[in-house]
């Protein structure tokens, strides 16, 4: 079996040569045979891709790929996954929270035959803030997409080639990786493993980044915020019809004397706000649509090791 570990690396320069030590570690002493890492250099302004370069120089079973600028995580581990040759691929970050030492975890599942195998972070070393934060995002786009997700499972697992060619064959503009990967399907199966700290810097997700991604990913994902407005239409326009005829009925039996100001008031900024709102999420799905269109690359490589 020749397997492929891709990862994405940003701004990592510290614990990259950790991260392939570690990987190296629990791949030669496995049974896998041949095997590749993939470090993709996500426009790092540190150091990094020097780092990558000078392990290629010594680690054959490295390869590099540095991207043109920082494209995203997600547009990354698109391009390692298309560089990857091996019949099973590893996707982890380059963080050293996703720990090397689980990847024999993940190959041991995929012999009880599933194609899928996704890590379990059973615990995970996050500070209080993110894990809320990730647990809010993954709530709203399991409602949204209408499919389970958990914020405990993210890139990190083992996927067969033909997953990966179903992945790749996919011409989305906005790349997430775990939503891709329900998507396609495929036999699927799940292991718990432990999540590591992280030893240095912070998570460069920060709460506006997650909020783009998180719209991003629903708009390319689902429907049901259109499905949304329609219904919220159908309310108002219900309750509209409600307070007209009560209001209607009143003027009728000349029980309205003196019009109410603030009633109209308050409607015209009801109504205008919630226009505006709709006018937005439709104007969003427009602007990917627009992007989408342009059929511009996910990515673009500026240099590779081999």
């Amino acid at each position: 079996m020749f397997l492929s570990v891709v990862s994405p690396i940003y701004n990592s320069a510290n614990s990259i040569d950790e991260l392939v030590k570690s990987i190296l570690k629990i791949l030669e002493t496995s049974s896998t045979g041949a095997f590749e890492i993939i470090l993709v250099d996500d426009g790092s302004s540190d150091n990094s891709w020097n780092t990558i370069e000078n392990l290629s120089q010594k680690i054959e079973a490295l390869k590099g790929v540095k991207l043109s600028r920082n494209f995203g995580q997600h547009y990354a581990i698109s391009c390692g996954i298309e560089q990857a040759a091996g019949e099973w691929i590893v996707v982890m970050d380059g963080d050293l929270q996703d720990n090397p030492s689980e990847i024999q975890k993940l190959l041991d599942k995929t012999k009880e035959g599933f194609k899928i195998v996704t890590a379990n972070r059973i615990n995970r070393k996050d500070k209080f803030s993110k894990k809320m934060s990730s647990v809010i995002f993954w709530k709203i786009l399991s409602y949204l997409t209408g499919k389970p997700l958990h914020h405990t499972i993210s890139n990190f697992g083992i996927y067969h080639k033909d997953v990966i060619r179903s992945i790749i064959s996919m011409h989305d503009s906005i790349r997430f990786f775990p939503t891709m990967v329900n998507w396609v399907g495929f036999p699927k199966s799940t292991v718990d493993v432990e999540h590591n700290a992280r030893t240095e810097g912070k998570s460069t997700y920060t709460t506006k980044k997650m909020i783009r991604l998180a719209l991003d990913v629903i708009i390319v994902n689902s429907e049901k915020p259109l499905k949304l407005v329609i219904k919220t239409g159908l309310l108002i326009s219900f309750v509209s019809f409600c307070i007209g005829s009560y209001y209607l009925y009143r003027f009728i039996t000349n029980q309205i004397v003196v019009p109410g100001y603030a009633s109209t008031i308050i409607s015209i900024w009801f109504l205008g706000g919630l226009i505006i709102f709709i006018l937005g999420i439709l104007g969003l799905y427009i602007g990917k649509t627009f992007d989408a269109v342009k059929n511009r690359p996910y990515y673009i490589i500026e240099k590779t090791t081999a």
